[in-house]
């Protein structure tokens, strides 16, 4: 457990100029961990609780979009952190996830409609057990059209929990221009696909669907920036797919296949040749 209140920058430790060491190849995706990326990609930070069960809920979506997935620190002052100093709170930064894809395959909606869901973002400095500004929920935009859509969706997303009487109350995620991402140790890079993995996970989802793009999407983007951003998973794949509490640990590596070869039932039940249960344990997160 860490500090439960952010530190001023004058508190922070020094850090250290070296970077951390990741393998070349993302474990299960097998592309690059560290850019350049190619020209058509978009990368999203956030962090919504501990970073191995955010990561692979990521990696695992499916059509392809997914470039690469990686693993870190931001929004704090110390450069390139250990694990142990940002445990400690006295860096300032959240554990993060940062997502590279390819916005033709999956929208920039869809992962931030994953991102609302997988998590209880009213939880101030800390998810589930797990207690900690090193574990705040935040999103970490790169212009001002991700900004808006960050902004939008937690407007929603706020008003869905508090219809549903989900939640602690307002949302408390952070929402700020991205800084330095630091990667984080080569050993939590995809640790959940790892032999000898701790099967371990934090995340407190709701179960409350993020509301429909078209009910909030920002009405000062333009058409073409709307839909250049828009969903491209379709409503059967949450009703099957959508992260359910303690499932991370149940799910395979491999990205979920989508729509499965067999095709969903009209209530979406059926799933890749074999049988969902509705209500039963996702495989996203």
């Amino acid at each position: 457990m860490g500090l439960t209140e952010m530190i001023d920058k004058s508190q922070a430790l020094a850090g250290r100029a070296t970077k951390m060491r990741v393998d070349r190849s993302h474990y299960v995706l097998k592309n690059a961990m560290q850019g350049p990326w190619p020209d058509n990609m978009q990368v999203m930070v956030f962090a919504n609780g501990c970073f191995w069960g955010s990561e692979k809920g990521a990696w695992r979506l499916p059509g392809g979009g997914i470039f690469s997935t990686a693993v870190g620190y931001t929004s704090g002052f110390t450069p390139n952190p250990t694990y142990e100093e940002v445990c400690s709170g006295r860096t300032g930064h959240t554990e993060a996830v940062q997502v590279v894809y390819d916005p033709e395959k999956i929208g920039t909606v869809d992962i931030l409609r994953w991102f609302w869901e997988s998590h209880d973002p009213t939880c101030g400095m800390g998810q589930g057990n797990d207690r900690g500004t090193q574990y705040r929920s935040g999103l970490y935009f790169f212009s001002d059209e991700q900004r808006q859509l960050f902004e939008a969706s937690k407007n929603a997303y706020e008003a869905a929990l508090r219809n549903a009487r989900r939640g602690r109350g307002s949302i408390t995620t952070e929402i700020k221009a991205a800084t330095d991402f630091f990667y984080a140790e080569g050993y939590h890079q995809q640790y959940l696909a790892k032999p000898g993995a701790r099967p371990y996970c934090s995340a407190q989802p709701q179960v409350v669907s993020l509301p429909p793009y078209e009910e909030w999407a920002p009405s000062s983007l333009t058409a073409e920036q709307l839909k250049f951003h828009a969903p491209k998973l379709p409503e059967a794949f949450w009703k099957v797919h959508g992260p359910k509490p303690h499932c991370v640990i149940r799910s395979p590596d491999a990205p979920i296949e989508w729509p499965p070869s067999d095709g969903p039932t009209a209530d979406g039940s059926r799933v890749a040749g074999r049988e969902k249960k509705a209500g039963s344990p996702c495989t996203i997160c």
